[in-house]
């Protein structure tokens, strides 16, 4: 942010001329050096109590993530995302192509909460939520530690020639890396297609499934492409929401910062001192263990993943001196250059508005979702018929979509207008759960009753003796009506 940039600049006494260097850093990327080769990144091992705390909300996320696939209910999954097939299945609800409109509102909801809860919190779901965070961090980040060591370690494992203890430490994570993998992608595809189907492919002989054992071996592959070598490169090169930020954030928004009043001007600890510069001690552990490679102490940045590494470390290191930590931690620029406690603006309640009525709507949406999707409509192209007794018909398509589990059978009955409506060749409507039921009817009516060219006609579908939509379709007649 320019404000924290200025403020710290007139802080040290920087002048113009100089105002150009200071800024540099975002002509350039932490990992990419000035041929633009990659630079690669050994972050320190983080350790403290937000570490912890995302430790134990990983595992959380991670028996949600792999267990939900697993989950039944009355012997149907509760989470499925099966695009091949467009079927849907949330929290035990089967959602179909028809039901789209809800999953678009859905998708404007979560837009609107992105841009809402970012304006608030920064990128807090970034360290925090993210699949790739997660697992990048806290599991293939981890088993990386416990093979090859820490940051220093790995360096020197990197820079060493192809003995055997080299051999065998990459072959081993190489080999855990490539397992956990084929295990993400096997759920990944549970979730599209379900663990019973997902079960056939793994058990049964490859040949009957070539081309789903292809989109696990697929999977597998960029999974751990991704983890073992893309890695940080996802959030500072590739994912968008880092720059959505950039317009999104302002000077009440809480991300993870630097507080440069205090902390400037930098300066080493020396023992026993008594300390006139500011509490930054420059000892860099904020940069050595940030997993994008940023010095957090320049600002607010796009490759800035609020992971809180910095925090952990820079508060051992305040403790480890004897000065107070939170030198680096969850504030707003408001906080830092104004002393301001974190207001609710009026951006903010703006967004929080625009959520709160596209969430009233949604739940309408999904509560007045009916178990049945209906659809009545004339026969294109046909005239009405005349009929004995001195009636006319029309000829209509209808096409019914069970979205339950369970065989219902339909009544249809008129609900506006005296007459007939005969099912052609089927005396009654079942519609087997999770299926289509299709065909064509008649409806015949008085040429009495008809008093223009087209009448419209409202018929009551009913399940059981429980009406459960009424369709609006039109008659059509001769022109000026019956005699």
């Amino acid at each position: 942010m320019n404000t924290l940039e200025d403020s710290k600049q007139k802080k040290n006494g920087i002048n113009t001329d100089n105002k150009v260097e200071e800024n540099s850093f975002r002509d350039t990327v932490a990992t990419v050096d000035k041929d633009g080769k990659r630079v690669w990144v050994y972050p320190t091992k983080p350790k403290g109590k937000l570490y912890n705390a995302r430790t134990w909300a990983t595992l959380a996320y991670l028996f949600v993530f792999f267990a939900l696939p697993f989950v039944k209910v009355n012997g149907h999954p509760f989470f499925l995302i099966n695009v091949i097939e467009r079927k849907f299945i949330l929290f035990g609800q089967i959602f179909w192509p028809q039901d789209f409109f809800i999953f678009g509102l859905g998708m404007v909801l979560f837009i609107v909460f992105v841009a809402l809860f970012t304006v608030v919190f920064g990128r807090v779901f970034c360290g925090w939520a993210c699949p790739q965070t997660i697992f990048m961090e806290m599991v293939f980040r981890k088993i990386e530690y416990w093979i090859e060591g820490d940051a220093a370690q790995q360096k020197l494992l990197n820079k060493a020639p192809w003995n055997t203890d080299k051999i065998f430490r990459k072959g081993v994570k190489w080999l855990v890396f490539w397992t956990i993998s084929f295990i993400i992608a096997n759920t990944f595809l549970a979730y599209i297609i379900g663990v019973d189907e997902l079960q056939k492919i793994v058990s049964d002989n490859p040949s009957n499934h070539v081309g789903g054992l292809l989109a696990i071996v697929i999977f597998t592959t960029i999974f751990f492409f991704v983890f073992a070598w893309l890695r940080e490169q996802v959030c500072t090169t590739i994912c968008p929401y880092g720059r959505m930020q950039g317009v999104l954030l302002d000077r009440n928004s809480i991300v993870v910062a630097y507080d440069y009043e205090r902390g400037e001007n930098r300066a080493k600890f020396k023992k026993n001192e008594i300390r006139t510069a500011g509490d930054c001690i420059d000892c860099m552990q904020c940069v050595k263990v940030c997993p994008t490679g940023i010095d957090i102490r320049n600002g607010t940045q796009l490759e800035c993943v609020n992971c809180t590494a910095c925090i952990d470390v820079c508060n051992s290191m305040m403790t480890a001196v004897g000065l107070e930590p939170n030198l680096i931690r969850y504030a707003s620029e408001a906080n830092i250059a104004d002393k301001k406690p974190t207001r609710f603006t009026g951006r903010m309640k703006a967004y929080t508005a625009v959520m709160v009525l596209l969430l009233a709507v949604e739940v309408y949406l999904l509560a007045s979702r009916t178990e049945v999707g209906i659809s009545i409509l004339r026969t294109p192209g046909q005239l009405y018929q005349e009929q004995p007794n001195d009636q006319l018909s029309n000829l209509y398509n209808y096409k019914f979509l069970n979205k339950t589990y369970n065989d219902k059978t339909l009544t249809l009955k008129p609900e506006n207008f005296e007459g007939a409506i005969t099912l052609v060749g089927n005396a009654n409507l079942k519609v087997p759960g999770e299926k289509y039921a299709s065909g064509s009817m008649f409806i015949t009516v008085d040429k009495s009753i008809i008093k223009q060219r087209k009448t419209p006609l409202e018929i009551a579908v009913y399940d059981g003796n429980k009406k459960i939509k009424t369709i609006t379709t039109t008659f059509l007649g001769p022109f000026g009506g019956g005699n």
